[in-house]
């Protein structure tokens, strides 16, 4: 669609925004079925060329506990050369041995993941808070030791199936100790979707407050929306108000949680990208592309995109090429659904956000 949507920017946004795309790993991750390495490798090179600039690549976790990305010592090294230079590609490490296999394979940007809420975190980890936390500082200090850029996500920042309310300050002491292992990028997960714009404020002033900000001299923050109520595009638009420039979203809307069965799909990236483009804020995605790619992954899981945007567009942005490419490529097949890890040294951050 041509010309459109309309730009008309607002005062107190900022002028280019990062989308940090999780689809490859966070969408895929929380699939029933199994995805190819071949198409894997060939939705981040589309990704890539859409003009998404930091695509999450995969998971360095044991194999057993997620075994949808089982295949991550054979993708990662399957990305050199497919993906222009300057694209990054960070991944996932959940414990010391992930770090080790991803250091490996010659990675430069790893993330780790913790939960707000004692319950999350014995679901999804297997530990509390704390012993997350200690579990999570050698590995961090090793990969700053290695000059790796480290982000730490935080989940259940919002509310929390088990907990319900989770408080401000608890999101904060969180965000403090990660901030002071080293991670420069905090992403702040609303993992089942029930944040609104004001509760995004107000977390936001607590960890400016804080000195827990980049316009503070703290860590970059991110945020990490779920579209459960509908209130992913209000949250981003809150947060960008706050000074927020890095949004994490899901090309087709993939993903949702596997340790909170409330919680939907991530942000889709195409949906975020029309909102940006018509308040006039750069992102350097071609949405055109990547509806296309949207398009091409949903013929691999064999079903629709939920993405309102690809949707809207599929008739009119979808491409000849795209769609030969999706009839030629593998189809995915079933894999069993895993439970959380038992064993301390193997136990995945599986979906964090």
């Amino acid at each position: 669609m041509t010309g459109l949507p309309m730009a008309f920017p607002l005062e107190g946004l900022p002028a280019r925004v990062r989308i940090h795309e999780v689809g490859p790993r966070d969408g895929l991750q929380n699939e029933q079925a199994t995805v190819p390495m071949e198409v894997k490798a060939e939705f981040i090179r589309r990704l890539a060329a859409a003009g998404l600039d930091t695509i999450e690549a995969t998971s360095f976790v044991h194999p057993k506990w997620v075994p949808q990305l089982a295949d991550a010592e054979e993708l990662y090294p399957r990305l050199a050369g497919q993906v222009p230079d300057g694209v990054r590609l960070p991944v996932l490490v959940p414990n010391a041995r992930g770090l080790e296999r991803a250091s490996a394979l010659g990675a430069r940007e790893v993330a780790v993941f913790a939960s707000v809420t004692e319950s999350f975190a014995k679901a999804n980890l297997n530990r509390t808070v704390d012993e997350a936390l200690e579990m999570f500082a050698p590995v961090v200090a090793r990969a700053r030791q290695e000059g790796m850029a480290v982000r730490g996500y935080l989940s259940m920042c919002f509310g929390d199936p088990w907990e319900g309310p989770v408080p401000v300050a608890q999101v904060v002491r969180v965000c403090r100790e990660l901030a002071a292992m080293g991670c420069a990028e905090l992403s702040l997960g609303d993992t089942i979707g029930v944040a609104t714009p004001g509760h995004v404020h107000a977390l936001l002033a607590a960890l400016e407050e804080a000195g827990l900000s980049e316009r503070r001299g703290g860590p970059r923050l991110a945020v990490h929306f779920h579209d459960t109520y509908g209130q992913a595009l209000a949250n981003t638009l809150a947060a960008l108000r706050q000074g927020v420039t890095t949004v994490d979203a899901s090309a087709g809307g993939l993903g949702g949680c596997p340790y909170a069965k409330s919680a939907t799909g991530n942000l889709a990236t195409e949906d975020l990208v029309w909102m940006l483009d018509g308040l006039g804020i750069e992102t350097g995605v071609d949405l055109g592309r990547l509806v296309s790619t949207s398009l091409w992954m949903a013929e691999r899981l064999g079903r629709p995109s939920p993405s309102r945007t690809v949707r809207a567009l599929a008739g009119t942005e979808a491409t000849a090429s795209g769609t030969a490419d999706a009839q030629q490529a593998p189809r995915t097949t079933r894999a069993p659904r895993t439970q959380h890890a038992q064993d301390s040294q193997d136990s995945p951050d599986l979906k964090e956000q």
